[in-house]
Order: structure tokens, then C-alpha cells, then sequence
């Protein structure tokens, strides 16, 4: 086994991570300009933590003023402070005898589980954490209507229509609608609003704006609500009742930052009662809202 083999896999985990498919809805939103802070490194309450500068400041604007001198208005301005989220991989094992000569397409095929389980996380996280909590002015969650013929699925589902999204956009203004998988579906069915923009709609082309909303599509699990509009915690199994939503947001409200990724590896020769060698991962990320507004949910 080469002596670098370490190396080797650390490297090629933080590039299948990096060039990995991205989840569209956060594409556009820059990483946060702030250092990474880890806090107790190598034990098991370490964290990586962010600090972020955040201001509602307006400066005020005098009209035909004719007294001097002019009055002076403060600047005021906060921090907050931003948590990533962990991901961890169980640990891997791999037999001395299936690593021997390891080259890279060996190395892509043991990690590609790993890989896709992080991102996949994290990107699940993130559509959570960007949802809202519940219905407030500042974060509005939409019941669908199914529109005037209040339209419905198999199930007495009620469908997403042009309507609901009218309502929407007088509610929230121009952003960026993420459409769960029953939502999309139920717009596929408004040939005449709807279908040909999203069936045209294919990877590397601008996403389709409706109504001032930049339409984007997520396959992985959307956050769930109660029927009184509350978001369930992340990973809650969905009862009878609840819903699931699609988010809707202003880019300019989101921030996201990609931490530290780590590898943990224990080589064969070091671990005689297993003869193998085992590898797990950690990596830090978070994509969360700065403040509870300009963020909402149709569900």
C-alpha cells in the first residue's frame, strides 16, 4: 500500500465533495465572508463556528434641507453567531487484502457511498433550515387552495395552481421558489401556465421565472408541517395531517458556509486485530437564513 494512501483518500473526498452535484436552490448564494472558528478541536464536543456582522441601518435622506448644521445619525450594526452542522460517516472498513496496489477508481468506488450520504445530508439540512417556523407576516406559510375548482390528487391532496402562487407573490414579492417533488408535479399539469416552461427547464439553462419567482426543483426530503403551519423538527416522520412544503425565499437573506473536512484513518499495519483499514469523515456546512424574514412555505 503506498505511503501517502492517506493523503491520497483525504484529497480525493474533499474533490468528490466539492464537484459533486449541488442542490440548484442554493446556487448563486455566496459563501459568507467570515473565518472559520473551531471550537475544542479533537475532542467530542469540537464545533466550527462563524461570526457574522449584521445591520438594519438606513441612512436617512434630509429633502430641500435649509438647517445647518446638518444632524448626525449613528451607524449600528450587530454580530451574530452561526453553528455549522457536523456530518460524520460511520466508520469504513476496508480488508488489508482489497487495498493493496488501490488506485483511484478503487478509491471512488469505497468512498462514493460516504460521499453521497454527506451531501445528501446536508443539502436536506439546508432546505430545513431555510424554511420557516411557522406563519408570521415576516415568514408566510401559504395553504394551497387547489384554485377555483379547488383541484386535488387521488389522495384529497390539494393541488399547487397558478392561483396559490399569485397569492404568494402578493404575500412575499420577487424570490426564489424551491418546489417539492407533488408541488412540481401538480404545476406539470397546468399545461397552459406551466408546462412548457418546466418541461423545457434542463440541467445548465436558467431556471424559469414565474410571477418574479426563479423556479427551482428539489428531489431530497422538503421540510414537513403541522396543519396549523408549524415546522416539524428535521427528520420527523410526516403524520396523517401534516404537509409537505415547498420554500420560497430571497437570496439575499440566505448565508452559507462550507467548514473543515476532516479525515480519520487507521492503516492496517497499525491495527492487528482487525487487519484493516478503517476511515470515517467529518465535514462542517450550514445554509440558514440571517434573520426570521424573507423566508416562507406553500404547503
Amino acid at each position: 500500500m503506498p505511503a501517502n494512501f492517506p493523503e491520497v483518500w483525504l484529497g480525493r473526498i474533499r474533490q468528490n465533495l466539492d464537484q459533486s452535484d449541488k442542490a440548484t436552490f442554493l446556487d448563486g448564494i455566496p459563501e459568507i465572508a467570515a473565518d472559520v472558528h473551531q471550537i475544542n478541536q479533537g475532542t467530542a464536543t469540537e464545533k466550527n463556528i462563524i461570526y457574522v456582522p449584521t445591520t438594519d441601518f438606513e441612512t436617512e435622506v434630509l429633502i430641500n434641507n435649509n438647517t445647518y448644521p446638518i444632524p448626525f445619525q449613528e451607524y449600528e450594526d450587530d454580530t451574530i453567531q452561526i453553528t455549522l452542522d457536523k456530518y460524520q460517516t460511520k466508520v469504513v472498513t476496508l480488508k488489508d487484502d482489497d487495498t493493496l496496489g488501490a488506485s483511484y477508481d478503487k478509491i471512488d468506488v469505497v468512498t462514493k457511498s460516504g460521499k453521497r450520504a454527506i451531501v445528501t445530508s446536508k443539502y436536506k439540512k439546508a432546505i430545513h433550515s431555510i424554511a420557516p417556523l411557522s406563519n408570521t407576516v415576516s415568514t408566510p406559510v401559504i395553504a394551497v387552495t387547489g384554485g377555483p375548482n379547488a383541484l386535488a390528487d387521488a389522495d384529497g391532496r390539494k393541488r399547487l395552481t397558478y392561483e396559490d402562487l399569485v397569492i404568494a407573490a402578493g404575500k412575499f414579492g420577487e424570490g426564489r421558489l424551491v418546489l417539492n417533488k407533488l408541488h412540481w408535479n401538480d404545476l406539470l399539469m397546468d399545461r397552459k401556465n406551466f408546462g412548457d416552461k418546466l418541461v423545457n427547464y434542463v440541467k445548465g439553462t436558467l431556471a424559469p421565472e414565474i410571477l418574479g419567482f426563479e423556479i427551482h426543483k428539489y428531489d431530497g426530503a422538503m421540510p414537513i408541517f403541522t396543519a396549523a403551519k408549524a415546522k416539524k423538527p428535521y427528520g420527523s416522520i410526516q403524520d396523517a395531517d401534516d404537509l409537505i412544503g415547498s420554500v420560497f425565499f430571497d437570496k439575499e437573506a440566505i448565508g452559507k458556509k462550507t467548514g473543515v473536512t476532516k479525515q480519520y484513518f487507521v492503516k492496517a499495519e497499525n491495527n492487528p486485530t482487525r487487519q484493516s483499514n478503517d476511515l470515517s469523515y467529518r465535514h462542517y456546512f450550514v445554509a440558514v437564513p440571517y434573520k426570521a424574514e424573507k423566508i416562507g412555505a406553500l404547503i
